[in-house]
């Protein structure tokens, strides 16, 4: 076994559930989370070929998998004319109306699903930094992983936050 499968290995281990989480985040049809989150395992066994250990495995990975889910988004959108937002463009955006259910399960699986719509409306970059944060990583780690500084991380989770609540408040009143 090489070092390669071996941080693979490691990898998925440690933050599978993070990656798949991602793809959901990214991704609304299964087949397209299917087909995403196996993008995301070839590219990343393919990166520990040349990984260098100058940042963490978790960034690593976090890294290489945003990426591939921003190309495949930015692939897709092209493919299907679909037209993502700003923060701010949701900011200002009707919200479609959630159904209601008076099971509590269902109601919970409802509100996750409400959450994961909003997300996927979002542009990937913004998508990425709240997907990050939502893995509870802090700002100095996003801002290392999507390349821009830690104050800026910051202000945008607290910016997408905010909408995302109101976005999300709203749907619920409907």
């Amino acid at each position: 076994m090489s070092a390669q499968d071996d941080l693979y290995r490691r990898a998925v281990i440690e933050h599978g559930g993070a990656l798949e989480r991602l793809a959901r985040a990214y991704e609304a049809g299964p087949e397209d989370r299917r087909d995403l989150l196996q993008e995301i395992h070839i590219a990343l066994w393919r990166s520990f070929a040349g990984f260098d250990e100058r940042c963490s495995l978790r960034t690593w990975t976090y890294r290489v998998a945003h990426n591939i889910a921003v190309t495949h988004i930015c692939r897709g959108r092209r493919a299907k004319k679909i037209s993502l937002l700003s923060i701010e463009e949701l900011e200002e955006s009707e919200q479609p109306a959630v159904s209601s259910s008076s099971a509590a399960a269902v109601e919970s699986q409802q509100l996750l699903y409400q959450l994961y719509a909003l997300i996927q409306r979002l542009n990937p970059a913004d998508r990425q930094i709240i997907t990050l944060y939502l893995e509870d990583l802090d700002a100095a780690s996003i801002g290392e992983i999507v390349g821009i500084s830690p104050g800026y991380a910051a202000t945008k989770i607290h910016r997408i936050k905010r909408i995302l609540a109101e976005r999300f408040l709203e749907g619920r009143q409907s």
